[in-house]
């Protein structure tokens, strides 16, 4: 009698996460002018002014659904989903939060939504 052991399916290991988790929260401004130009992002695990400057010069995204799949150069199939790109210029303030401008301006549906905040171009 030979038992034969019960062969489980292998499970390929899902590649991790290749960006840093950031909000949205609001526009430059001042008391009484805001400048929709550029977005301040309080990013993961930052809270001071010295942790911003790894961050300087790296890319980031929105990215977000829209209403209407769109066909885009270099993709099989439409799709829904959006990106706007942008870039970290400087820090902002002593408490972790950086200033950034994207391509177009972000809306104002995007504030307290996710940002990915890519971890290039590597300036190490």
């Amino acid at each position: 009698m030979s038992e034969k052991t019960p062969v489980k399916a292998q499970r390929f290991k899902r590649a991790g996460r290749l960006y840093v988790k950031a909000v949205f929260t609001g526009y430059k401004r001042g008391l009484r002018n805001q400048h929709e130009g550029t977005a301040l992002l309080r990013i993961d695990g930052v809270t001071e002014r010295k942790d911003t400057d790894f961050y300087l010069g790296k890319r980031c995204a929105y990215v977000y659904r829209a209403m209407k799949k769109k066909q885009f150069p270099r993709r099989a199939k439409p799709t829904k989903i959006r990106v706007v790109w942008g870039k970290i210029t400087r820090a902002h303030g002593n408490s972790g939060a950086v200033r950034a401008r994207f391509a177009h301006n972000l809306p104002a549906s995007a504030m307290a939504k996710r940002i990915r905040v890519m971890l290039y171009p590597s300036r190490v």
